[in-house]
């Protein structure tokens, strides 16, 4: 198995015993993203929509990073800690993707790192150079 793990400092630093992502052939497994403005590492802000904003954006470098772009990501997990939010994120979600959707998970939690409210991590195929 080949490894290359992705990093760029337009995403927040990993905080912890992981990496930005790790592409294995053409997948891209991408760690979970939270709020954090990578320049600082300090959480954008306590609004939901502005968290879910920063996270997408975040997710985007990460994904730019491997060599490909968001709309490749191919599955993706978004972790809430209130799932009353779950329609707005579907609302933010659709600014940032087009069809043919990715598939996803919505799951609620009791809590998230640094009191975040939304965190999102997923899979991305990179495309075929063959």
């Amino acid at each position: 198995m080949n490894k290359a793990i992705i990093s760029t400092d337009k995403a927040p630093a990993a905080i912890g015993t992981y990496n930005q992502a790790v592409k294995v052939g053409t997948a891209v497994y991408l760690s979970g993203q939270i709020p954090l403005v990578p320049e600082t590492m300090e959480v954008i802000s306590q609004d939901f929509e502005e968290q879910t904003h920063q996270v997408f954006k975040n997710l985007i470098a990460v994904c730019e990073a491997a060599g490909g772009e968001l709309q490749d990501m191919v599955k993706v997990n978004i972790f809430l800690t209130d799932l009353s939010h779950f329609a707005k994120v579907n609302e933010i979600m659709a600014q940032y993707f087009r069809t043919p959707y990715p598939a996803r998970a919505a799951i609620g939690v009791k809590e998230l790192p640094k009191a975040v409210q939304i965190e999102i991590d997923g899979i991305m195929e990179l495309p075929s150079t063959n």
